[in-house]
């Protein structure tokens, strides 16, 4: 598993986690897509902006190795802002290619770009 160095473990001052540690012992979390709803919680919302602008300053809109980062967080992100950037996808590989959607992700988070 690629841990990617330099890229922020959580959003600073919550407990809301962007990378892991380890790989699992008992498999690798597959990546599924997760509704984001409009009545999330502020926090959430923070979170998942700091979390969408941390990949765009890691890696821009080039492919990347999913390696350490939390298949939770990348799920609210999955099939929408972030998307396969490989031919058949394995959503559960730590080594699977993603890419940052920057049309979609310009569209859903204004702010950041």
């Amino acid at each position: 598993m690629l841990k990617h160095r330099g890229f922020p473990g959580r959003y600073p001052g919550t407990d809301f986690q962007f990378t892991i540690r380890r790989p699992n012992p008992r498999g690798v979390t597959p990546l599924t897509s997760r509704e984001r709803r409009a009545d999330r919680k502020p926090a959430d919302r923070r979170a998942d902006a700091f979390f969408l602008q941390s990949l765009y300053e890691h890696f821009g809109d080039q492919p990347f190795e999913r390696g350490n980062l939390d298949a939770g967080r990348l799920s609210w992100f999955f099939g929408r802002e972030v998307i396969p950037a490989e031919d058949p996808f394995d959503p559960a590989s730590y080594e699977a290619l993603l890419q940052i959607d920057l049309k979609r992700a310009k569209a859903a988070f204004p702010d950041l770009f």
